[in-house]
């Protein structure tokens, strides 16, 4: 038996796994392809984390779930996360463990100002907000120890984000970087591992659950500025950024699924996005780490 259960082996599941038994704790990460971090504490278990039965005997003894799985495409969401989280919350209450949920803005919508604190209310009216509210209502019903930490978009090392999908290819090829938003609005941004430690951390104080948490980042900048210290920290001459109109994304989805889900959520990247994670970082003791240093983790 583990004494932790980590669902998804991605950036943030992974990073809770290393955290967790570089502390001396042992780990068993569900994923369908058994992958993970190779650690002797680490147990790592090919599974369909959506199934509540087998979820539940895998978590027999576990303190605590940390729901970290997220489908890799936006298209797949409404298919594949309503299972996920219904089996989670199964193994939770079956085995009295906390359930630690990997959380995003997106249940908020914009907001005036895009301000974000952790009283903000969910408002949100595209399909992927209305999922994310769902969910964590779902879980506050379920009568159990749950928290939700909420993050912006990931940086770091191994975060899949703005860095390897948009600024390392143009880097390595010498080429502009098209991106589809506002080069000069302040947006937030989280270090994955700070959301590892906001997940950790909450996860074992009692003070954290039955609400939502903010994950303590760092200030907010602009994709221009953000982009040139991605070329800093790589060593290469400052970036070009080409903005793409915002009706090029909107139109493409009218015939591709996957441009018409990334068009619901541009509200995040032509306005102003800022979290903020006073209340959190001040009941915890929790900071963010250094943009830079989590660039150059990054990067390097």
């Amino acid at each position: 038996m583990a004494k932790h259960v980590v669902l998804g082996a991605g950036s943030i599941g992974t990073n809770v796994a290393r955290l967790l038994a570089g502390r001396g704790e042992t780990v068993r990460i569900v994923t369908r392809s058994g992958s993970g971090p190779e650690h002797p504490l680490v147990d790592r278990v090919a599974a369909d984390a959506s199934d509540p039965i087998g979820l539940t005997e895998l978590s027999r003894g576990a303190e605590a779930i940390y729901h970290c799985a997220n489908p890799p495409s936006y298209t797949t969401w409404e298919r594949l996360l309503p299972p996920l989280q219904t089996a989670a919350i199964t193994a939770a209450r079956a085995n009295d463990a906390v359930l630690a949920l990997t959380g995003s803005l997106y249940a908020y919508g914009p907001q005036p100002g895009g301000r974000m604190d952790e009283h903000t209310t969910m408002a949100a009216a595209g399909r992927k907000g209305r999922l994310r509210r769902r969910m964590w209502e779902q879980a506050l019903a379920a009568d159990i120890r749950t928290v939700e930490v909420r993050g912006s978009d990931f940086v770091g090392k191994g975060a899949n984000g703005i860095y390897p999908v948009l600024i390392k290819p143009a880097l390595e090829k010498g080429r502009p970087a098209w991106i589809t938003g506002h080069l000069d609005v302040p947006h937030s941004f989280t270090v994955n591992g700070d959301m590892a430690r906001a997940l950790v951390t909450l996860a074992a104080d009692d003070r954290a659950w039955g609400r939502a948490w903010h994950v303590p980042s760092p200030p907010a900048v602009t994709i221009r500025d953000l982009a040139g210290r991605y070329a800093a920290a790589a060593g290469k001459p400052p970036l070009k950024l080409v903005q793409l109109p915002r009706f090029v994304m909107r139109t493409a989805g009218l015939v591709v699924p996957m441009a018409r889900e990334v068009a619901e959520m541009d509200y995040q990247w032509y306005a102003p996005f800022h979290l903020d994670a006073t209340e959190t970082a001040a009941t915890f003791g929790l900071t963010a780490t250094d943009l830079d240093t989590a660039v150059r983790d990054e990067v390097g």
